[in-house]
């Protein structure tokens, strides 16, 4: 009869938990309140912009990194396609007039 009242105020007990609405102290420290400062968190050296160091790649910051290599790898590649493809473009079939003579 005892473990059946202790089940019974164990039932209770959590049941007066869930319907609570107010939130307990240590569910509030669960929730992450910090938002965006994880972006001030800053480790080593301080990054600069391409065109303030141009010749110092590791200083960069990291989306000007990623711009002027794709754009790199462009060039690279569009030139590789034009040199070996002889720069030829559209090409027109200039056809001579036909002179009605003999």
């Amino acid at each position: 009869m005892a473990s059946i009242a202790a089940l019974a105020a164990r039932q209770a007990a959590t049941l007066t938990r869930l319907s609570s609405p107010k939130t307990s102290a240590p569910a509030a420290h669960l929730i992450q309140r910090r938002g965006l400062a994880g972006a001030a968190d800053h480790h080593g050296p301080p990054r600069v912009n391409v065109w303030q160091d141009p010749m110092s790649p590791s200083k960069w910051k990291e989306e000007h990194f990623v711009i002027v290599s794709l754009t790199g790898w462009g060039l690279l590649i569009f030139s590789g396609y034009k040199f070996f493809t002889g720069g030829k473009g559209k090409k027109e079939e200039v056809t001579e007039p036909h002179h009605g003579g003999l």
